[in-house]
């Protein structure tokens, strides 16, 4: 939010107390509007309609309570600071109760925390009316979701043809890098989706997604994320690219949105973001396995990391992985689904066996299917997604 636009509106009876606050908030490049009671300040409040309002509880005739009542009830969302002398913390409780966002104790001796109050209840609103309109914006994607849910439901056919479109269209290539996949849905629908994007001139983002259960509601949580995940990064592209996309964050917001969307299903994810100028991935875990494998150097490993499955914690947290990547090299990742139809018998033979046929060799999907003895596969017992990543940075 743009200080210079934010209008105040200061409520106090104490003509010596409300000029001083009113030139030090001016001085520090707020609007500032005042009055000199509880009434006054409602008549401003409604002409104006202020960003934020300051207020004394104790006044005469309409005392800072009774105008944070009449403003709430007409205005929820409007924060409200109250200022009460020490001896009072009785009304204070009571304005917090009653919705403040915070309050300052006369006299107020540095001016300093004053502003710093304003600007913390500012940014606090600001953020409450994104959250509501994002979440305004899932549930109608929800309630469009849902009855796309129906469609699939009574028509795999067509639930199919929305998700295969819904799906990157083969091979992207980006400077040095490249990136293609392969789904073989045990079902007609999968709850397996890959997707890849570029971000800004010089980087670009990939995940792997593993839905919960199979089948078209699994395929339902396969249309959301895309929805999810276009959002974000249209929100990215609005704000100008001021920052890099996080993916611990991307997963942390997909997680709170699952949880709120009450649809039952979690998903395992790998997600990660490669900067083609640095050389590099930065990668989050949200309880996907098995772990990709990066060959490089001639040798081959499973990458580092680990993470809660993503839409089954409240408090679940992720964390960015970063890690070089000059020189040739390849990712390989595969869903769970893979380990299923692996003819070893434990799942140690079965990670053993994946990293021994996987090198910097097998550097498309055609050639990690011929060597695992699936290329001719076309149902299995789970989901199988495959997304290979190369690159020939120097």
């Amino acid at each position: 939010m743009n200080r210079d636009n934010s209008r105040l509106l200061v409520i106090d009876d104490d003509a010596i107390v409300r000029d001083s606050i009113v030139a030090y908030l001016k001085d520090s490049g707020f609007q500032v509007l005042e009055a000199e009671n509880g009434e006054h300040g409602l008549d401003v409040f409604r002409e104006h309609t202020p960003d934020l309002i300051l207020c004394d509880l104790r006044m005469p005739k309409l005392d800072g309570l009774g105008v944070l009542r009449r403003v709430r009830k007409e205005s929820p969302e409007t924060p409200f600071i109250v200022v009460s002398g020490a001896g009072v913390m009785a009304d204070v409780v009571e304005a917090l109760r009653l919705g403040a966002s915070d309050y300052i104790i006369k006299p107020i001796v540095d001016l300093e925390v004053l502003e710093h109050a304003v600007n913390r209840s500012l940014d606090n609103a600001e953020l409450a009316l994104q959250n509501c309109r994002y979440r305004e914006s899932l549930e109608e994607a929800i309630k469009s979701l849902r009855e796309s849910l129906e469609v699939l439901r009574t028509d795999q056919k067509a639930g199919r043809q929305v998700q295969m479109k819904m799906l990157p269209q083969g091979p992207f290539r980006f400077d040095n890098y490249f990136i293609d996949y392969k789904i073989i849905p045990s079902l007609y629908l999968s709850g397996d989706f890959v997707d890849y994007f570029p971000i800004n001139d010089h980087c670009f983002g990939f995940y792997l997604a593993d839905v919960s259960g199979h089948g078209a509601s699994s395929a339902f949580v396969t249309v959301l994320l895309k929805h999810m995940s276009m959002s974000l990064l249209h929100e990215y592209k609005m704000r100008g690219q001021e920052r890099p996309i996080r993916p611990s964050l991307v997963l942390s917001t997909i997680n709170r949105n699952l949880l709120s969307s009450e649809l039952g299903k979690h998903v395992t994810v790998f997600g990660g973001v490669i900067d083609t100028k640095a050389n590099t991935l930065t990668y989050s875990i949200g309880g996907h396995f098995p772990l990709p494998i990066l060959s490089m150097g001639g040798k081959s490993r499973y990458i580092e990391g680990q993470g809660l499955p993503v839409g089954l914690f409240e408090n679940a947290e992720f964390v960015d992985v970063t890690i070089d990547l000059s020189g040739p090299f390849t990712l390989t990742i595969f869903s769970d689904g893979i380990l299923e139809v692996l003819p070893q018998e434990t799942l140690k033979e079965k990670e053993q066996y994946l990293l021994s046929v996987i090198d910097e060799k097998a550097d498309s999907v055609e050639t990690v299917m011929s060597r695992l003895a699936v290329q001719d596969l076309h149902e299995a017992p789970d989901d199988i997604a495959l997304l290979v990543l190369g690159g020939r940075a120097e």
